[in-house]
């Protein structure tokens, strides 16, 4: 079946947004975005104090840890939302060198079991919206700059391939869904910005964690089923499909 019969095509608007991961560096920016837009949001976090925070930005919060698939699937439900919008990381702000495996493991996790959770309770749902949150960083060497029909870096060394084949599974797992689905993934250049440990750019491959919350903001609104590279101007990989279709900004900013 073509993408034709994806909800794209059938002229019905999200009205109530699934945000997995608010608290997060680009969750944080996507919820006022969200917002302003006049969608009704609830937002994930483990914490019951930063629940308490997002309560009073005024989305509806919602306690719930991403691997406890059956609280996830009955927190899913009772919101009903209309779509869902994935930017769960397990990577604090600076990462200790010494660290940085541990950490790329746990995150790893969350893009494999962490989504096919998010999937699985959006199934339940009747959910017909999903964006996520992948990397920009995770092609295989060849022409640059890659767009979005480039493979993956699949045949990897470690310590890169756990960060790869963790981003294969979560792509596959929200562009793999029934036609009912629309799974739109948005490839993210490294981000900088307010609470994300960079203040500036990286000079290879970078986006301001507001223009990335942005692409979010634009692919529940207008994405078609499929990859979106997100980053400013570099030479790895090029921006044009989603800065086409999208109406993506590189510069936006809150």
């Amino acid at each position: 079946m073509g993408n034709d019969m994806r909800i794209e095509e059938e002229n019905i608007m999200p009205k109530t947004i699934f945000l997995a991961g608010a608290t997060g560096a680009i969750g944080r920016r996507l919820v006022p975005q969200l917002l302003q837009a006049g969608y009704t949001v609830f937002g994930t976090t483990r914490s019951a104090e930063k629940a308490r925070d997002l309560d009073a930005t005024g989305i509806r919060p919602v306690v719930v840890d991403v691997f406890d698939a059956a609280a996830l699937k009955r927190a899913m439900v009772s919101a009903r939302p209309d779509a869902v919008i994935h930017q769960l990381t397990d990577l604090p702000p600076a990462v200790d060198p010494a660290r940085a495996a541990e950490f790329a493991a746990r995150n790893a996790r969350i893009r494999r079991e962490g989504t096919a959770n998010l999937m699985q309770a959006a199934l339940a749902a009747g959910v017909k919206r999903v964006v996520a949150q992948s990397i920009a960083w995770a092609y295989a060497a060849g022409d640059e700059p890659h767009d979005e029909s480039a493979p993956l870096d699949l045949e990897a060394p470690e310590p890169r391939s756990m960060s790869v084949s963790g981003v294969a599974a979560l792509e596959n797992a929200v562009l793999g869904e029934p036609a009912t689905v629309t799974g739109i993934v948005l490839r993210y250049g490294h981000i900088y910005g307010p609470a994300t440990g960079a203040d500036v750019a990286d000079g290879n491959l970078a986006v301001h964690v507001d223009a990335a919350a942005r692409a979010a903001l634009l692919a529940v609104a207008r994405g078609a089923h499929g990859i979106y590279n997100i980053a400013e101007p570099n030479s790895v990989v090029t921006s044009a499909k989603a800065v086409r279709d999208l109406d993506w900004k590189a510069d936006f900013r809150l």
